[in-house]
């Protein structure tokens, strides 16, 4: 078995085998030397999810709402909480919560507003409240 031509393609397979096998290192060379910046990552991911729910809760809350001036504490004690709290808040708020389209971006909302609630000792969340809080 000493065909030329099989040498020959033997000889050319191994060439090629040995110039994929470089370029096979130098990519993995690169991709070594290349560290991603995951916390730059995070910031972009986290900055682009602030802009769209405020862009989202501009479309979604209007500027200008009517609501009653002074609502009582009994009312307080008997609303509706946001979701997953105990924080109370009002009809109006859970129907703008709930009109948010994307469930983590709503949680992320419901999360702020009441942690906010909690730090300026709010008993009731209206409409008002709501905007402020909500804004990221």
């Amino acid at each position: 078995m000493t065909d030329p031509t099989l040498e020959q393609r033997l000889a050319g397979l191994e060439a090629r085998l040995g110039r994929l096998e470089g370029l096979l290192a130098r990519i993995d060379d690169r991709l070594e030397r290349a560290t991603p910046d995951l916390e730059a990552a995070r910031r972009g991911i986290q900055q682009w999810v602030t802009e769209y729910v405020s862009v989202r809760l501009q479309q979604l809350v209007p500027e200008t709402c009517e609501h009653p001036a002074g609502e009582d504490a009994a009312a307080a004690a008997e609303g509706p909480v946001l979701p997953g709290t105990r924080i109370r808040c009002t009809e109006e708020v859970l129907h703008r919560l709930g009109r948010i389209p994307i469930p983590f971006v709503r949680q992320m909302v419901t999360q702020r507003v009441a942690e906010t609630a909690r730090a300026e000792q709010v008993a009731l969340v209206d409409v008002s409240f709501f905007e402020r809080a909500a804004t990221f």
